[in-house]
């Protein structure tokens, strides 16, 4: 495929660098990984083309500068293979095409990632530990120890992964991951700097060990992270699919039960109030619960693990500050004015008890700023530590008698340096506890098979739904504080624990209360809810 290297001109780069920069916004529009679709495209630049010499193919990672009409500019990784003619991938993507005044003809690019002799030359690169050279700065690769002890020397079958949004993946054979960070910023990005720490440094066994790195390096300016290579986990599914299929059990319980409608203490207690489940919790959510124990341990054992070495300055506990509890409630005062003047102007459109809740919600607003204002105005008496900071079912694997914890990257939409920020690692606990509360609705709006639930039937089950997420929710955050319990990132008293993890509840649930307006605003009623059951349990 493409030119033989003996070909290649001395000036084509070049070439690559002028033409490419008029066809690369409608190109990038049509990539999923790509963040701004949203926005106005004001200029695109090939900031820089490095090529990989081998021979068997013509391959340039292209690094691509886009600036917008408004805000800040974004940078790509972009890898393109020269393809004959016309040609286009088995997938039928998008093609780059250029006029190379050089080569005397038409130039067109696919995309690389589709072609497994490229990707074999990737995992060959951290292999060898290869820098590749552009004309403004270098591609270097970096293995460690692990990579040989996963696998020897040898050819792997290599897999593009399909249906990411903002990176794309890679799986060789049964034994690594590639992930290629398709936004790239200035510093380590947080998938490599906290799987190199929790694998090799604080030893801990449920991430997948880390076996090598990509990072462009320009000859102005930082070093960014391309590349995260990591030992692949078998597992039977990720954790949004293992609680699906225990939740399809879980409704064949309740429609065959005899009950009618669920204890209404199983709703209307908050989970720190829960001291063991109830007994028709533990008949109807069976062994999930147990598997909740588990996935409760691990992560109060990574979350101890990122908390161990006080002499890294990146990982050492640091306390809570005024300017920092100032910074978090100028920010989730912000998030709470923007997401709620957003409900407001969606009013009109919502429905029945939907828009009934939404009105309830919107006249809280006062009272839910006073509850930041009460919180991070006043001492808080506990350390920071780095944390997750995107984590919910789909962050871990299930393997069938354990669970592993993946994807450190935090919130790609995040600046890097916020995702760096230490923070309470009550945060993540309310993360994984939103993503219970979504679980049961999730499998009732949008199951993995059959109809959505609606109707008579649908009114049935949503006490129901509220009941799992209370029980499974409250069980996740038993067994954790008894798990992480003296460690300096836990308050001292129930009632400091209480209040933090409460603002932490509250700004997820109203972050996802943006989001389904924005997204899927069939589905608002779920933060919603959440919002109101917070705001219940405060009153009673």
């Amino acid at each position: 495929m493409g030119s033989p290297a003996s070909e290649r001109q001395p000036n084509f780069e070049q070439e690559m660098k002028s033409a490419l920069p008029d066809e690369l916004p409608e190109f990038l529009k049509q990539q999923r990984w790509f963040g701004g679709k949203a926005r106005t495209i004001r200029s695109v630049e090939v900031a820089d083309v490095i090529q990989f010499p081998d021979s068997k193919f013509e391959a340039y990672v292209l690094i691509v500068g886009v600036e917008y009409a408004n805000g800040a500019g974004d940078r790509y990784v972009v890898p393109v293979m020269q393809a004959e003619g016309d040609a286009r991938t088995a997938e039928n993507e998008p093609v780059l095409k250029m006029r190379s005044e050089s080569r005397r003809r038409e130039i067109v690019f696919v995309n690389a990632l589709a072609n497994e002799e490229f990707l074999s030359a990737l995992l060959q690169m951290i292999r060898n530990g290869d820098v590749l050279k552009g004309a403004n700065g270098r591609l270097r690769a970096a293995r460690t120890k692990a990579l040989q002890e996963i696998a020897p020397q040898g050819d792997l079958q290599p897999k593009l992964l399909r249906g990411e949004q903002s990176n794309s993946s890679v799986v060789y054979g049964d034994h690594f991951i590639l992930k290629l960070i398709r936004r790239i910023e200035e510093g380590v990005n947080p998938d490599l700097e906290m799987g190199l720490f929790l694998s090799e440094k604080a030893h801990f066994k449920n991430v997948p060990p880390l076996a090598g790195s990509m990072e462009y390096q320009p000859n102005q300016g930082g070093a960014a992270t391309v590349g995260v290579l990591q030992g692949l986990v078998l597992n039977q599914s990720d954790g949004w699919r293992f609680t699906m299929n225990a939740l399809a059990q879980f409704w064949e319980e309740v429609l065959n039960s005899r009950a009618d409608r669920p204890p209404e203490s199983s709703r209307s207690l908050g989970p720190l109030e829960w001291s063991q489940p109830p007994e028709i919790a533990l008949k109807l959510v069976g062994t999930y619960l147990e598997a909740t124990r588990t996935l409760a341990k691990r992560t109060a054992e990574m979350h101890l693990a990122l908390a161990s070495d006080a002499n890294d300055p990146a990982f050492s506990p640091e306390p809570f500050t005024p300017a920092y509890q100032r910074d978090f409630e100028r920010s989730v005062g912000d998030l709470t004015e923007k997401n709620f003047g957003l409900l407001n102007e969606k009013l009109q459109e919502l429905k029945g008890d939907t828009r009934a809740q939404a009105e309830n919600v919107l006249r809280s607003k006062d009272e839910i700023l006073g509850e930041f204002h009460a919180t991070l105005g006043s001492p808080i008496n506990a350390m920071r530590t780095r944390v997750h900071g995107d984590y919910h079912l789909g962050q871990v694997l299930h393997t069938g008698t354990d669970f592993m914890i993946i994807d450190f990257e935090g919130e790609p939409s995040r600046p890097l340096k916020d995702r760096r920020v230490k923070r309470s690692p009550l945060q993540d606990v309310a993360g994984m506890m939103r993503s219970f509360h979504y679980a049961p609705f999730a499998s009732l709006l949008a199951p993995t098979s059959g109809e959505p639930v609606a109707g008579e039937q649908l009114e049935r089950l949503v006490p129901w739904a509220e009941a799992w997420s209370a029980w499974v929710m409250a069980e996740f955050l038993k067994s954790y504080l008894e798990s992480a319990d003296g460690a300096l990132f836990i308050p001292a008293s129930p009632g400091e624990v209480a209040r933090l993890l409460r603002i932490n509840l509250l700004e997820k649930a109203i972050y996802e209360l943006g989001y389904e307006l924005n997204n899927r605003p069939k589905w608002v009623g779920i933060p919603l809810a959440g919002i109101s059951r917070l705001l219940q349990t405060t009153r009673d």
